[in-house]
């Protein structure tokens, strides 16, 4: 027996060695504390996408913008395409394993000359769409949070409460990923479980207890158009019913997005070469099979679709869906089963937000003073509330726009699948020099077929979603999508014009610089320790990174 366990803890120690090595040839040294597997790794990613988050919060978009027809259809087609996202992107993770993700790869894919410009404009994009998506799913449930509490009780929603609430969501976030990083692992399975079992309860509950259903035709063939303000017309009239049915994907695709966290713990993820790509496929092709079965049990138990589509007597859909078929004390109980997951799935969002913030930082997209790991707790903790405070400010705009959230996860759909194109992109491009970095996971001759179809599919989204869903276009109901990745767009453009490239050299590769330094890096702090010491000014900066380049 004591041979056995003798024999287990030599394995682990060899796996965790490899991985640390495999670490080591893209330039850095192992930080974070490596003790996830595959499950873990698929676990972070199936509840940062969270079918229950997204098709619970965005529910009333969907029937209101093209009805259950698209909602149902939209769904399928949506799933289908994304797979071939998540094909390019798994493939791209198994050949480069490290926290950075999107960035770190259009770095290593793209031509020396222009490494440091597509890694800097990927991780802008990517950075963007992290933070939105934090919002899109703390927003979310302090909505849920709110509505719920109308239920037999006077309490009267407001965007400033509303905010309020958010504020203690993004609160309760930051401090279980500062204090408690090391059961992040068992509030993860707890997450799965929730996310699988729990989920499952909820549709079959729902479908048992409706008192009627809904026919097939009624699920699959209603068209609804909702996206005019009295007296104006929707969009199908205005434009058409296929402008209508394209914005109304919307909903779809932004529950099946952030499957980068496996990429983004990938430096946590034992195995990370196998493990990581094989989350991001499982994540998403499980989570594409639970959301159509939750889809069809909430639109097939409908009552009354009329009352349904305006939220009812609470102004939410699926939660006069759960009064209908199970009384309010029943929708009650439901409704905080879901608030559960959804706190869950924005905790981990939050985690795979900081886990890109420290990366990018360590690299020089953002301030040095962000690449920094509590020595006590192994956590990025600066970046962990760096992330809860964009997330908060993004929000602001709801206190005067009605479209807010709609507008938060547009923004966060986009920046996420622009910084997943734009590696596959790349990929797809100079694919010889891509095929001689292939890891385990390899896609063979489909890997250019299936990149093609997944760039293409991401100009599509990028296009549809920045356009307007409400009819007539005002200051309340205008789409500030646009707004936000123009921003980013803009700004990631102009300052890599006038002063990024001038010191961003894309991901640093911190071993050659231990190298030029004379630091042994297996000393935890004593590269960060000699940094302080030597108090570099720019030119020594700039003179170690040309000696990294040459080496």
């Amino acid at each position: 027996m004591a041979d056995l366990e003798h024999t287990l803890q030599r394995h682990a120690s060899t796996v965790e060695e490899q991985d640390e090595e495999e670490l080591g040839q893209f330039g850095y040294k192992q930080e974070l504390r490596r003790d996830w597997g595959l499950m873990h790794n698929f676990g972070i990613s199936f509840s940062i996408i969270s079918v229950i988050t997204g098709i619970t919060t965005l529910f009333s978009y969907g029937l209101n913008t093209g009805g259950p027809g698209v909602m149902s259809v939209g769904w399928i087609v949506v799933s289908f395409f994304t797979m071939f996202v998540a094909l390019g992107m798994a493939e791209i993770v198994s050949a480069i394993p490290t926290a950075g993700g999107p960035y770190y790869w259009a770095a290593l894919l793209a031509p020396p000359k222009h490494s440091a410009f597509a890694s800097w404009i990927t991780g802008w994009f990517n950075l963007l769409g992290q933070v939105a998506v934090t919002t899109g799913i703390s927003f979310g449930l302090a909505g849920l949070i709110s509505t719920t509490a109308t239920v037999k009780s006077s309490y009267t929603p407001t965007p400033g409460k509303t905010i309020g609430i958010y504020a203690a969501v993004l609160i309760s976030h930051g401090i279980v990923n500062t204090f408690g990083v090391h059961v992040l692992r068992y509030l993860n399975n707890t997450s799965i479980l929730l996310h699988s079992a729990g989920v499952t309860s909820i549709a079959i509950a729902i479908l048992a207890k409706a008192p009627t259903h809904q026919s097939a035709k009624f699920v699959f063939g209603t068209f609804y158009d909702g996206t005019g303000v009295s007296p104006y017309p929707g969009w199908s009239i205005r434009a058409s019913p296929a402008y209508v049915a394209c914005c109304g994907a919307l909903m779809s695709q932004y529950t099946l997005t952030g499957f980068d966290a496996s990429a983004h713990l990938s430096e946590e993820t034992r195995k990370a070469s196998w493990s990581a790509p094989i989350g991001v496929i499982s994540s998403v092709g499980f989570s594409s099979l639970f959301g159509f079965f939750v889809i069809l049990s909430f639109l097939f138990s409908i009552q009354d679709f009329d009352n349904t589509v305006t939220g009812g007597s609470f102004g939410q859909p699926v939660l006069q869906i759960f009064a209908d078929c199970c009384g309010d004390d029943g929708a009650v109980v439901l409704m905080c089963l879901i608030m559960i997951c959804v706190w869950h799935c924005g905790l981990f969002s939050m985690t795979s937000n900081s886990r890109m913030m420290f990366a990018f930082s360590r690299d020089g997209g953002i301030p040095n003073f962000f690449h920094k790991v509590d020595d006590k707790f192994r956590s990025p903790i600066r970046t962990v509330w760096l992330a809860a405070f964009l997330a908060f400010c993004l929000a602001l705009p709801s206190l005067g726009s009605s479209v807010a959230f709609a507008a938060a996860t547009s923004i966060a759909t986009i920046g996420l699948y622009i910084s997943y194109g734009i590696p596959i992109l790349i990929g797809l491009i100079y694919a010889r020099d891509f095929n001689a970095r292939k890891g385990p996971f390899n896609l063979g001759l489909f890997s250019r077929p299936v990149a093609f179809i997944a760039v293409a599919w991401i100009g599509f989204i990028t296009i549809i979603f920045c356009l307007p869903t409400t009819n007539p276009v005002t200051s309340q109901t205008l789409n500030y999508t646009v707004v936000a990745v123009g921003i980013i767009a803009i700004f990631s453009l102009t300052s890599w014009v006038v002063w990024a490239h001038r010191w961003f050299v894309g991901p640093v590769r911190e071993l050659e610089e231990a190298t030029a330094l004379g630091v042994d890096i297996t000393v935890p702090g004593e590269l960060e320790k000699v940094e302080t010491q030597m108090n570099a000014t720019p030119d020594k900066v700039a003179s170690l990174n040309e000696e990294g380049k040459a080496s």
